[in-house]
């Protein structure tokens, strides 16, 4: 991936405390594996060792148009899904981010994203007080510990 995909993204906090940056969807991660495969299919001429029912033309016109899926800004900037639960009423609150709500330990807001961070409240409660930038380096460094090899941190032009 691109080094300005990843700064586009790289400051952007949602509501929620989700790094939106850390999104695969929206940070350009599966448009640059799209991309990648397209390649790979194409120089491997993988369409000739394929299933005859398999359609390749469809499948090829499936990989171009995520490939073409934008960089989100971020839901801050107007990006992510418009029916967000979180945003709506972080806007509607006039909060900067949920942390600073005093009803965040009992919003039901949060329900779908606890399904896959069960500690997102109690994460983004730790955070209230603290240097963003910090936290921000710290979960960095985590990142790149856990996924070296994330193709968030990968260069379109290495080897």
């Amino acid at each position: 991936m691109r080094s300005e995909t990843f700064e586009n993204v790289r400051g952007q906090i949602g509501y929620c405390g989700i790094w939106c940056g850390s999104c695969a969807g929206g940070n350009g991660t599966v448009a640059e594996l799209a991309r990648r495969l397209e390649q790979m299919i194409q120089g491997y001429s993988l369409e000739k060792w394929l299933p005859k029912q398999f359609d390749f033309g469809e499948f090829a016109k499936g990989l171009q148009c995520i490939q073409a899926n934008v960089v989100c800004r971020g839901c801050r900037n107007g990006g992510g899904p418009s029916n967000c639960k979180i945003r709506i009423c972080g806007l509607q609150k006039g909060v900067s981010d949920c942390s600073l709500c005093d009803e965040l330990t009992k919003c039901s807001n949060f329900d779908l994203i606890e399904k896959n961070h069960p500690k997102i409240k109690e994460d983004l409660l730790e955070t209230r007080n603290a240097n963003h930038e910090e936290l921000f380096q710290k979960w960095l460094h985590e990142l790149r510990t856990k996924w070296p090899h994330c193709i968030l941190f990968c260069s379109s032009t290495e080897k």
